[in-house]
């Protein structure tokens, strides 16, 4: 008998299927954002070919970095906490699919009556099951599965940015780590330089051909360069309890070569084309799924506005009897079916459809920000890394003057054409300049990790 009531229920169902079976509301299409031919500040013709088409293993080409990008990826509790979303968006996709198919439960019912006439106590039960569906003649159940299909895709779009945005971090962390311990190895050399400066004058003022202001001079420059040690050590702390936090260990130490920042600095890079980003980056993609699961609420929303038609059938037994609940008591089995439509509702199915509406045009805006926000990050981080490479050159250049001056100012000296405040003055300017050559080689790095980043770069497995 339970074959008999499915059957009526699928010919009813495939009958009332054959009056409708579109669902209501836009189908979507992706919005034009016009993106740019080319970007800004690249020389020459645009080309389809990317830096971040390569995997991170080989753009940062650093044993100690790659060691700690991989402990993150594992290990950070920011990239955990995005595939517990994922899996959470997954399950609610799945509850969301569920109302598409037919609902069976078991049921079962018992009651004792006395009448009062004669004493007796009368008993009955029912036991079966019980099916229920409603048909989705219009749409809404597949539009919230749309829906939820495209938030697990949003949610895992986000889980790739944070592998983006993680990756990004570290290495701009590493590479001002990096810069660091090339600022703490040009202080203690200075500070090396400073106390053979102060031992010469002291050698001078003890043999009588010195005065104690020269000797009080180099040592005030001496305790200069001294006290920045201290100042650059601190900052190396706090930048490897940082880079711990993201490889998702506690504060220690970062294991890497304690030499100077001399990784080789790629001659070109090619940021591929402005199209690409609508494909490449997360964030963008993620906004473009919001925008599709906010479209297709609003067709779960007017499909609100059409009747709802449910199917519902039971099959079971009826007894007269719990001792004989069990027997044979009798066999009961039902089929219906019942339309719902609105008619007055204080205008809630109307404020719930403005209401998605105003939630696409939200998302709508969210996604040409984000698209808009990717281009200007490229074009921030191309001009950047050229503006970067003309300040390292000219430098580069002082370094080497000053490097001259500073030889000069002592030859001359030992001469007697020149006094000890031309030594301190070459010394303290060459200290300072090298110090900001060592910041423009690290912001150099950084910049290059930025615009990996901005790219898209860094999410492959």
């Amino acid at each position: 008998m339970l074959c008999r009531v499915t059957s009526s229920l699928a010919v009813a169902a495939a009958v009332a299927l054959l009056g409708g079976c579109a669902a209501v509301g836009p189908n979507y299409a992706r919005p034009d954002l016009q993106a740019p031919a080319a970007f800004r500040f690249v020389d020459g013709a645009a080309r389809a070919e990317s830096l971040a088409d390569l995997p991170w293993w080989q753009v940062f080409d650093d044993a100690a970095l790659q060691a700690l990008i991989r402990d993150a990826i594992a290990n950070n509790l920011d990239l955990r906490a995005a595939v517990a979303r994922v899996e959470q968006a997954r399950a609610q996709a799945g509850i969301a699919k569920s109302f598409l198919y037919p609902q069976l439960d078991a049921a079962a019912s018992y009651t004792a009556q006395q009448n009062s006439a004669d004493g007796d106590v009368k008993q009955s039960a029912v036991y079966g099951f019980q099916l229920s569906w409603e048909l989705d003649l219009f749409g809404r159940i597949r539009r919230q599965h749309e829906a939820s299909l495209a938030l697990v895709l949003a949610s895992d779009q986000a889980r790739r940015g944070v592998i983006v945005t993680l990756v990004g971090d570290i290495a701009s962390a590493y590479f001002f780590l990096r810069e660091l311990d090339l600022q703490l190895d040009i202080a203690r050399r200075t500070l090396k330089i400073n106390d053979e400066t102060v031992a010469y004058f002291q050698n001078r003022l003890d043999g009588g051909v010195s005065n104690r202001l020269e000797v009080d001079q180099v040592r005030s420059n001496r305790q200069q360069t001294a006290a920045s040690i201290p100042d650059i050590e601190q900052r190396i702390a706090l930048t490897e309890h940082a880079l711990s936090l993201l490889a998702g260990r506690p504060p220690s130490a970062i294991v890497r070569e304690m030499t100077a920042l001399a990784l080789p600095l790629p001659p070109a890079i090619p940021p591929g084309l402005p199209a690409a980003l609508l494909e490449r980056r997360p964030d963008v993609v993620q906004a473009e799924q919001l925008l599709v699961a906010a479209n297709a609420d609003v067709g779960a929303a007017r499909a609100l506005f059409f009747p709802t038609v449910t199917l519902t059938g039971f099959q079971g037994g009826v007894s007269g009897d719990l001792v004989t609940l069990l027997g044979s008591g009798g066999v009961a089995w039902s089929a219906g079916s019942s339309l719902l439509q609105p008619v007055f509702n204080a205008g809630r199915n109307r404020r719930n459809l403005d209401l998605a509406r105003a939630r696409f045009d939200e998302a709508l805006a969210d996604y040409r920000k984000a698209a808009l926000n990717g281009y200007r990050e490229v074009a921030d981080g191309l001009v950047t890394i050229q503006k970067l490479a003309a300040g390292r050159a000219e430098r580069q250049t002082a370094v080497a003057v000053l490097q001259d001056s500073s030889e000069l100012a002592r030859s001359r000296y030992d001469v007697g054409i020149a006094t000890s405040l031309e030594i301190l003055i070459a010394d303290q300017q060459l200290f300072q300049q090298q110090l900001l050559l060592a910041q423009t080689v690290g912001a150099e790095f950084r910049a290059r990790a930025e615009l990996y980043r901005a790219l898209g770069g860094g999410w492959q497995q």
